[in-house]
C-alpha cells in the first residue's frame, strides 16, 4: 500500500504470514493482502472496528462504516499485473477486502464467477483460497508421477507438508495475521557491519601511473 502525502510517500509492505512453500500461488496471494489490510488497521488504529471476515467463506464483502472514522479507503493498482479471472492479483485484492480495507470492486474476477449466467459460486472461491486447486494436483501427481511429485513439490516435502494439509496451512496462517499482523522486528547488524559494495573502487593516482607504465612497456616489447 502506498499513500502520497504533502511530506512524499509512505509504503506498508507485507510478507506472506507464515506460508514457508508455495508462495506465488492464489491463496498465498489471499494471505499477502489479508496481511497487507490487517497490518494497515493496525497501524492506523482501526483494527479493532473493521475486523472484515473472520472466517473464510468467499461470499462477496463491501466494508461499511462504522463509528466516526471510515474505513480505510484504497483503489486497485494492477499495473503490468494480468487482469483475467482468476489471476492473483485479484487474490491479493480479496484478501484485502476480507481484511478490512475499503476498495472498490466487483465479483467479476473472482474464481468462481460465470460470465455466461452471471453467477458467482462463492465456494469454489474459498476453494482457491484455501488451497484445493494445489493440493488436487499435489494428489494427482503423487498418484501418476511419483519422481515428478518429488521435484515440483520440493519445498513442500522440505516442511513436511502433504495434499491433506493444505487447507489447515491456509486456515492457521490466517489465524496467525489476525492475532498479530505487526512485522518481526529486525534483526540489529553488528557494530563493524559493512555493506557489500558493487561498485568498482577508484584506482590512485600511482596505481593509474603504474598501470600506464605496464601497458608502454608491453607495448615496447612487442617492437
Amino acid at each position: 500500500v502506498v499513500s502520497t502525502q504533502s511530506t512524499g510517500s509512505s509504503g506498508i509492505n507485507a510478507e506472506y504470514g507464515g506460508i514457508k512453500a508455495g508462495l506465488t500461488n492464489y491463496a498465498a496471494s489471499y494471505a499477502v493482502g489479508l496481511l497487507l489490510a490487517r497490518r494497515l488497521n493496525q497501524k492506523y488504529k482501526l483494527d479493532d472496528t473493521y475486523k472484515g471476515v473472520e472466517e473464510v467463506d468467499g461470499e462477496d464483502y463491501y466494508v461499511e462504516k462504522e463509528g466516526e472514522r471510515g474505513a480505510f479507503y484504497c483503489v486497485l493498482d494492477v499495473g503490468l499485473s494480468r487482469t483475467s479471472a482468476g489471476a492473483r492479483v485479484f487474490g491479493v485484492l480479496k484478501g484485502a477486502v476480507d481484511g478490512g480495507l475499503d476498495i472498490p470492486h466487483s465479483n467479476k474476477r473472482f474464481p468462481g464467477y460465470n460470465p455466461e449466467t452471471s453467477d458467482y459460486d462463492a465456494s469454489a472461491h474459498r476453494a482457491r483460497i484455501l488451497g484445493s486447486h494445489v493440493s488436487n494436483y499435489m494428489q494427482q501427481l503423487l498418484e501418476e508421477d511419483n519422481d515428478a511429485y518429488k521435484r515440483q513439490f520440493a519445498c513442500y516435502l522440505k516442511e513436511g507438508i502433504m495434499p491433506d494439509m493444505l487447507e489447515g496451512v491456509y486456515t492457521a496462517a490466517h489465524a496467525a495475521i489476525r492475532a498479530d499482523p505487526s512485522p518481526a522486528p529486525k534483526k540489529e547488524k553488528p557494530a563493524d557491519y559493512k555493506p557489500k559494495s558493487y561498485k568498482k573502487q577508484r584506482m590512485s593516482l600511482a596505481q593509474k601511473k603504474g598501470r600506464v607504465a605496464q601497458k608502454k612497456a608491453a607495448f615496447l616489447a612487442l617492437q
